[in-house]
């Protein structure tokens, strides 16, 4: 049960307010049999029903809802939850919910950007082994992973089944180490047609980009990605602890 929330204000800010505890609620799982009547809902946020209305209109224009005459107010699609405070692979990250497989669009050795080596501690001219996967939760596309690789760790990855593995794991089977940290940057980016065509969403619908660069425990960068995530099935999630100022 939501808390009311009927605060001053054009009706257009209270609908979002609405929307944003509504959109958690469904995330958790909170109505499974569907959401309850717009005067139920009116009741339980204290605003009108117009409200309530225009609050469920963006959560359907978000495609996270369906609304029909006698068939009432239902969740459209699931969202899976992606941690960002743990250092897992695709595929470890859903085991509990689906198969991941891998479709790989690209795996070869290429000379390094120099910004990709910078980031790798490559030579200038290096060359790299570069990865380019289209990752499916069951018959989902899910994500676009453009991998670069440091040369002598990903030649011998490319000896191993890339379509039903994690990187990571890979990794850790060949160099006989474990993965240690990364860091990643995580901003929301227009797809253009090509990434769109490829994950299945509309020309210019938001995408996560998550930039992220994985070093052994000894602290060397061995994995630096550029993943395009579906925004419309991946909420990311995780837990912070407060600084000192």
């Amino acid at each position: 049960m939501a808390e009311a929330i009927a605060i001053g204000g054009p009706r257009a800010d209270r609908a979002r307010r609405v929307a944003d505890v509504l959109r958690q609620q469904i995330h958790a799982a909170a109505y499974p049999d569907g959401l309850p009547a717009e005067s139920d809902l009116a009741a339980e946020f204290s605003v009108s029903r117009n409200t309530i209305r225009e609050a469920l209109g963006i959560l359907k224009q978000e495609g996270l809802i369906d609304r029909g005459p006698k068939v009432g107010t239902h969740v459209a699609q699931r969202k899976y939850d992606h941690r960002i405070d743990s250092l897992l692979g695709l595929k470890e990250t859903f085991k509990h919910v689906g198969e991941v497989r891998n479709e790989v669009r690209a795996a070869m050795s290429v000379v390094a950007p120099p910004a990709v080596a910078h980031r790798l501690r490559l030579a200038p001219g290096e060359q790299a082994v570069f990865i380019e996967r289209l990752r499916y939760l069951g018959d989902l596309p899910l994500s676009l992973d453009l991998t670069y690789l440091t040369r002598e760790i990903g030649t011998r990855i490319l000896e191993h089944s890339l379509e039903t593995n994690d990187v990571f794991a890979l990794i850790e089977q060949v160099t006989g180490q474990s993965l240690g940290s990364a860091s990643l940057a995580l901003e929301a980016i227009p797809a253009d047609a090509h990434s769109a065509a490829t994950l299945q969403v509309p020309d210019g619908a938001p995408v996560l980009m998550l930039e992220r660069l994985t070093s052994l425990d000894d602290g060397t960068p061995v994995d630096l990605e550029y993943i395009r995530m579906r925004g419309d099935r991946i909420t990311m999630r995780g837990n912070l602890i407060r600084s000192k100022p």
